[in-house]
């Protein structure tokens, strides 16, 4: 006695427009929308001196997501909840001899920094912890070498998903299914000023405690549409940690409420690739290069993908330089935590539709030699070998997939098959998430699409997804309530034969059936004729 599926209803396409989530779950976003956590551990520690709040206000210019403590033991404590970021430590000499033991082999400390006035002395013993990245005497020191820690934590906190060629989809990596879904989807939808107006009323008050970051919120504002996309994606500020973190944690909130700029963003893309490449001799190929660290379990599960195929799920920023891409895999080596990998990357744009483009005039820093690709671009491994016999650094061989892959062609032609193309929009994403177990994040999304709903037929399948959800993760008084909602609905709307209300019957019976009330199961599966 199962629970019906989906009812293939095609929704509009329109992006919801969300809701103002309340202060407490606003200042929970901030974790998850950045990579990086700062923590600084110092016993003197007084937010109501002034040197001590101007080292805040420095310090919240590289990292405005900071944590201060003056207990050891409480900060080792904090490090131990953190499951989300990645923590960069500042920490006085004399504690830190005492704590770095205690906390330096935890893998979300990426990396340590000691704040002292004794230079010389507090060298000779961190020389033995290798993610202690040097000991200062100043602040302004310690955030440029802050800004540095960042940009490598942002850098190898890439989402990649890997795909052996014998995959089944049910043993796909979500990742790589969400992401492609994702993008086809937002696609599709018309977005509108009100979208941008209702993120920027977002972004205020999340960092209304923030001067710097409002001062960049306003910018935005008030310049967006006086520069290309690619430019605000490389603009140094809240934009890009926050389009990247979305993207990487599959945040549905912070995903529908950026979704315009992902949209533009590939547009952009697009269009400068049409300039650049669209002319391109038959043959022709590049090399552009990549460096970051991976996991271990990464790292072990890429090996065993040699000849597969391997996904990342964000933007992708590489170089038409190795030695830049070298010294961020070096520098990823040093973290006894991951892997450093130096990707190589093969390129042919004549018989490759993905977009990318060379970005080094058009973005915020003028890189040379970069070259930008959209998200969820596909590449197939070929060789995997250490770099000069390290075997903590390796280099990584990639060849861009073209359109007659077969292998890709196949698994994207399954996943489409497979993931509602009846359906549209946030709906068919909901649909996806069902379907992959991922209850709480297809929660999300019909919530949202709730709110924004604007007429009864829409709300009734959005309580019977509602319903599906709840159902499935046991907890049937919830799903009943859902499902009696889009029933009510459907009876003041539809013809009694109509299979939408036969579903409805059936769903319910499947509820009162697991809450072992058999005469309310009979009740409702005598209603369904097809049952009968």
């Amino acid at each position: 006695m199962g629970n019906s599926q989906s009812n293939g209803t095609k929704q509009n396409e329109s992006t919801p427009v969300l809701s103002t989530s309340t202060t407490a779950n606003r200042r929970m976003n901030i974790q998850r929308m950045q990579t990086v956590l700062l923590i600084w551990l110092d016993n003197n520690i007084n937010e109501n001196n002034v040197d001590c709040s101007n080292t805040i206000k420095q310090l919240k210019r590289v990292v405005n997501n900071i944590s201060t403590f003056t207990d050891g033991n409480q900060c080792v404590e904090f490090i131990q909840t953190i499951n989300i970021n990645k923590v960069c430590m500042i920490v006085s000499g004399s504690l830190g001899k005492h704590i770095v033991p205690h906390v330096h082999d935890k893998a979300q400390l990426d990396t340590i920094f000691i704040f002292c006035n004794n230079q010389e002395w507090h060298k000779q013993w961190t020389q033995e912890w290798p993610k202690i990245k040097g000991v200062f005497t100043d602040i302004t020191s310690i955030c440029e070498a802050l800004k540095q820690a960042v940009r490598r934590c942002e850098q190898n906190a890439t989402s990649i998903s890997f795909v052996a060629s014998n995959k089944k989809l049910d043993q796909l990596d979500p990742s790589f299914m969400y992401t492609q879904i994702l993008k086809e989807i937002l696609l599709t939808i018309n977005f509108e000023d009100k979208h941008f107006e209702e993120f920027i009323t977002y972004c205020r008050e999340v960092y209304e405690d923030d001067e710097n970051e409002l001062k960049n919120v306003n910018q935005l504002q008030t310049t967006y549409k006086n520069k290309i996309p690619i430019w605000w994606y490389t603009w140094d500020a809240f934009f890009y940690r926050m389009l990247n973190c979305a993207l990487r944690s599959m945040n549905i909130d912070m995903l529908v409420r950026i979704g315009f700029f992902i949209k533009d963003l590939h547009r952009d893309i697009q269009r400068l690739h049409s300039g650049q490449f669209d002319d391109q001799q038959p043959g022709k190929k590049f090399t552009v290069y990549r460096g970051q660290g991976l996991s271990k379990e990464d790292f072990t599960e890429m090996t065993k993908t040699k000849g597969g195929l391997l996904s990342f799920n964000n933007f992708l920023s590489t170089s038409k330089k190795p030695d830049i891409s070298l010294n961020f895999a070096q520098q990823a080596a040093t973290n006894p935590d991951l892997i450093g990998i130096l990707f190589v990357i093969s390129v042919n744009p004549a018989d490759s539709k993905t977009p990318f483009a060379s970005v080094s005039d058009v973005g915020y820093f003028h890189i040379e030699d970069e070259i930008l690709f959209s998200m969820h671009t596909i590449f197939r491994i070929g060789d995997i070998k250490p770099i000069d016999g390290n075997n903590h650094l390796h280099e990584v061989t990639l060849t861009l997939t073209n359109d007659n892959d077969q292998d890709l062609r196949t698994l994207t032609h399954h996943i489409r098959q497979e993931t509602f193309p009846d359906s549209n929009g946030w709906y068919r994403l909901g649909l996806l998430l069902i379907k992959m177990s991922q209850f709480a994040k297809a929660q999300e999304v019909y919530e949202v699409l709730h709110h924004q709903a604007t007429n009864e037929s829409d709300k009734a399948n959005i309580y019977h997804q509602l319903g599906r959800i709840k159902y499935f993760q046991e907890e049937y008084q919830e799903a009943l309530s859902y499902y009696e909602k889009a029933l009510v609905i459907r009876q003041q709307s539809l013809p009694p034969n109509h299979p939408h209300l036969a579903m409805s019957y059936n769903n319910i019976g499947a509820v009162y059936y697991n809450m072992r009330d058999y005469s309310k199961t009979l009740f409702y599966y005598e209603k369904d004729p097809a049952i009968l």
